[in-house]
């Protein structure tokens, strides 16, 4: 592969070595640049470990066929006891090939999250779905590559959703041997939203439309409707996306506790140390699968173009399901706000805030704005519930 592993100075590859660089890179970024800094230290740190030689922290099993990736070995506690494999070995087939750890985080992502803006105005919520598009054009566009197996490229489409619990959740059910640099990429690709949106909105907005005043948002949310959304997405998503519910149900329920008035105990320790927890221990094992051999290959490079395409054709989405709104709406509404429908919470909506302020010093799109975005995690968790059910 690039010849990286030809040359090797003691049991240290090249290959190895680049990726201790890289490793050390995203901790660079995480704590000089405040890049993602809970994510991308974590990640950082498992990269190194895992490629320090025989360090044994994260045992790989021989490839099953011949060209084929090495997949993590996986036991119990007897296997870890004897040496056979590594502690992150546990981690990760406890926590990430479980699902449990994407879940439960998708569980305290709820308890964080307000759906205020879509419960007082749904038509978001179709926003929301619309800036998926990139999802489906990139797998396609993996798929016709030939380079990708159909489940391989959907999970390479997901991560147009920009959204890490379902990109995690779907590729661990369809292709875990991607998982480390499907959602490196995919958390990188997030922390980048502030660079690759503004040149794609600029293009697909003209300025006359960006400086579009839009009043505050006046309506109050009620405690009842509060409590009723969640409910009745749950069922909504259980009767019409059986295999969504995973996720929709995690998200439902982390929100139910945050709107209910008397689960504010719950609310706060999954919003807070359990997120923290889940969270660094998702960008550890997340780094652990990285080793030079799985991620510096020419599928790993082709899926960091792709995830460009996908994050820019989901931008274009959001912001051509306002456009088509606008057709049909008396008091239109500001196309940017469909840029906050990629569901990077919520920095997909500071992005259409300062957009919409650099045309408009008046404008105030923020609120309008994570309205599409909350709404396009409920699309991201449905989209992979599809997924899972039709292949």
């Amino acid at each position: 592969m690039f010849g990286l592993y030809e040359s090797a100075f003691g049991s240290l590859t090249w290959g190895s070595a680049l990726m201790l660089v890289i490793g050390c890179g995203l901790i660079y970024l995480g704590v000089v640049r405040k890049i993602e800094p809970v994510l991308l230290v974590p990640i950082g740190a498992g990269i190194i470990m895992v490629n320090v030689p025989a360090a044994g922290l994260m045992v790989y099993a021989p490839p099953v066929e011949p060209g084929a990736v090495p997949l993590p070995a996986v036991g119990g506690i007897n296997e870890l006891v004897a040496g056979e494999v590594g502690v992150l070995n546990l981690l990760y087939e406890y926590g990430i090939r479980s699902t449990v750890i994407p879940l439960l985080i998708f569980l305290s992502l709820g308890a964080m999250t307000d759906f205020s803006p879509a419960i007082a105005r749904p038509l978001y919520l179709w926003f929301g779905a619309t800036a998926k598009l990139g999802i489906f054009v990139v797998f396609l566009m993996a798929y016709l590559t030939g380079w990708f197996s159909i489940n391989e490229a959907l999970c390479v489409g997901i991560i147009g959703s920009s959204d890490g619990p379902p990109t995690v959740y779907l590729t661990v059910v369809q292709a875990p041997h991607l998982l480390g640099p499907i959602t490196a990429i995919a958390y990188a690709y997030m922390a980048l939203v502030p660079i690759i949106q503004p040149p794609v909105i600029r293009l697909l907005v003209p300025r006359k439309q960006r400086a579009m005043y839009m009043k505050p948002q006046t309506r109050e949310v009620s405690r009842l409707e509060k409590i009723i959304f969640p409910i009745a997405v749950i069922l909504i998503a259980g009767v019409f996306v059986p295999a969504s519910l995973p996720l929709v149900g995690m998200l439902m329920f982390g929100n139910l506790l945050a709107v209910t008035g008397v689960t504010e105990r719950l609310a706060a320790s999954a919003a807070g140390v359990m997120a923290d927890v889940l969270t660094f221990l998702l960008g550890l094992v997340v780094g652990a699968l990285m080793p030079a051999v799985v991620f510096l290959n020419p599928q790993t490079l082709l899926i960091i173009g792709l995830a460009v395409v996908a994050f820019a054709f989901s931008t274009a989405g959001g912001i051509w399901g306002v456009q088509i709104a606008n057709l049909f709406l008396k008091e239109k509404i500001n196309p940017i706000i469909g840029a906050g429908g990629v569901s990077a919470v919520p920095m997909a909506a500071r992005v259409a805030q300062l957009e919409g302020q650099k045309a408009n010093p008046r404008n105030y799109l923020l609120m309008h704005a994570m309205g599409p975005c909350v709404s396009g995690v409920i699309a991201t968790s449905v989209i992979a519930g599809i997924f899972v059910t039709i292949v």
